[in-house]
């Protein structure tokens, strides 16, 4: 059950956001996640919305690309039956061809149309391609805010130095950068080492962390002896998943004390480090099972052995 610590600012905003989201990257993704294969189909999308909803979370994050425009069209046509107020976060791709400005404004409006909404909760910028991480191209997340289009704006892959600067940026333009969307989990902690957690700490820019599962390697069903399917395969090569099994082993027997689940464990870890993780769901059961994450903390020395265990090659 979702309680007062389970609701956090959104940078300097004041837009609550829950400390779990839900990320929709696999919603009409076929590449990587097999949307539309045996494994999940519309019908359990849906429910993935209305289950999530139903167990505590109040916002999702999507993107343009993400199935090729699918996944918001799958937000677009949820919302209006939403069983409360749900919060939208989307994001602007920088192909090589958009070499103009104005070209994140029509993308958002774009976005906008596919989730049949006036306006969104946070825009961000997918990832710092060519000059989009360059302040006169930065600047223009305050645009969209100040045509009501966003209420607030953040980036997404930007580095450190990438993050200060369109934070000082927009900082001169009256618009906070809220959030950094960046890859993190107990099996990549590369932000912990490279200065960006503190430094969006610091500056109360929120770290949305994606992939804080990693690629569902957190959730304990896979091995040496059962590696998983498709391209995941190959991102997790057998040395790989050897030396997660330590850290597989605490996982679970942590879950064991919580009655939790290894995935609830993994993500209330990266709650307990200050993220707000954005753990993907393709159906009913990855949905709650997701936000059981919510409603209880790991204890201080449960994630310093977290810590130390998960010591991994990234």
């Amino acid at each position: 059950m979702k309680t007062s610590q389970d609701l956090v600012k959104l940078g300097k905003t004041e837009i609550m956001i829950t400390t779990v989201g839900v990320g929709t990257w696999s919603w009409g993704d076929r590449l990587v996640w097999g949307y539309g294969s045996s494994s999940y189909d519309d019908a359990d999308i849906k429910e993935a919305f209305e289950v999530s909803l139903e167990n505590g979370t109040n916002w999702f994050d999507t993107a343009e690309v993400y199935g090729i425009g699918k996944s918001e069209k799958f937000l677009g046509k949820f919302l209006p039956s939403a069983s409360k107020e749900v919060l939208i976060a989307t994001k602007f791709f920088p192909f090589p061809w958009r070499v103009c400005k104005q070209a994140l404004l029509r993308s958002l409006k774009n976005s906008l149309k596919r989730l049949q909404i006036n306006h969104i909760d946070l825009y961000q910028i997918h990832t710092p391609l060519g000059w989009w991480s360059k302040p006169k191209f930065v600047s223009v997340l305050a645009d969209t805010v100040n045509a009501g289009l966003t209420r607030a704006v953040g980036v997404s892959n930007f580095d450190r130095e990438k993050t200060k600067l369109a934070n000082e940026t927009l900082q001169t333009l009256g618009v906070p950068l809220a959030s950094n969307q960046v890859e993190y989990s107990l099996f990549d902690r590369r932000i912990e080492k490279n200065g960006l957690l503190d430094y969006c700490h610091e500056n109360d820019i929120t770290v949305i962390a994606y992939s804080p599962l990693a690629k569902g390697m957190a959730t304990g069903k896979y091995g040496p002896e059962n590696p998983p399917s498709g391209p995941r395969k190959h991102m997790y090569p057998t040395e790989k998943l050897q030396a997660f099994q330590p850290l597989i082993a605490l996982l679970k027997k942590l879950g064991a004390a919580h009655g939790k689940t290894p995935a609830q464990v993994a993500l209330n870890w990266t709650i307990c480090k200050g993220t707000v993780p954005i753990p993907g769901a393709k159906n009913a059961n990855q949905a709650a099972e997701n936000l059981g994450a919510m409603g209880w903390r790991l204890k201080p020395e449960e994630v310093v052995a977290l810590d130390k265990a998960s010591n991994l090659p990234v």
